[in-house]
């Protein structure tokens, strides 16, 4: 439905950037028929429910052609070892500022990658559109950083400060949930 050099920033679920079938053969096309120029990973719990990760999409529709219109799909990952909340450490503007600044607007063609050999913290790296289409399934579900979470146990806050923030995600959530009742039912609960 986007008109010819359009643009677009799409919130997607996780799911969309991975999952085969129709997702495949959606990606495969938006890779083919628009420039799909970058991806933000977002943390989890922005856009949908708590533990539901989130990416925006950003691409320009152009016209037909023989070859792909997406050359380099450049990815900037806001999720891995990032931690935010709801209520005690919520993502803020200053969070979007690498992001911002890698993006270049002003120059989207002169982007430069922070990851690499120097830096494998990097968050901001770039892929080729034979490297996307040839991952299975064209996934572009894509992660360099070590999740250290995952692999140092050592690094997670104290299990009271674990136990407020779920108490803080929970409460947050029933709250809205209240808030949604009372939509629903025409009053204010």
């Amino acid at each position: 439905m986007l008109k010819q050099n359009g643009r677009a920033a799409v919130v997607v679920p996780d799911n969309v950037l991975f999952e085969g079938g129709a997702g495949e053969t959606i990606r495969r096309k938006l890779l083919q028929e628009c420039d799909v120029h970058t991806l933000l990973r977002l943390p989890t719990g922005l856009f949908y429910a708590q533990g539901v990760k989130a990416n925006v999409i950003f691409f320009d529709k152009k016209p037909a052609s023989e070859t792909p219109w997406t050359k380099k799909l450049w990815i900037y990952d806001l999720r891995t070892n990032m931690h935010f909340t709801l209520k005690t450490d919520p993502l803020k503007r200053e969070d979007l500022d690498e992001f911002v600044k890698c993006y270049n607007v002003a120059n989207r063609h002169s982007r430069k990658a922070t990851f690499g050999e120097k830096n494998p913290d990097g968050r901001w790296r770039a892929y080729s559109y034979d490297e996307l289409a040839a991952r299975d399934k064209a996934s572009l579900d894509i992660f360099w950083l070590k999740d250290e979470s995952l692999s140092e146990s050592d690094n997670l806050p104290s299990p009271d400060i674990i136990a407020l923030e779920i108490v803080e995600d929970l409460e947050a959530a029933l709250a809205q949930f209240r808030e949604i009742a009372g939509d629903l039912n025409g009053n204010g609960v």
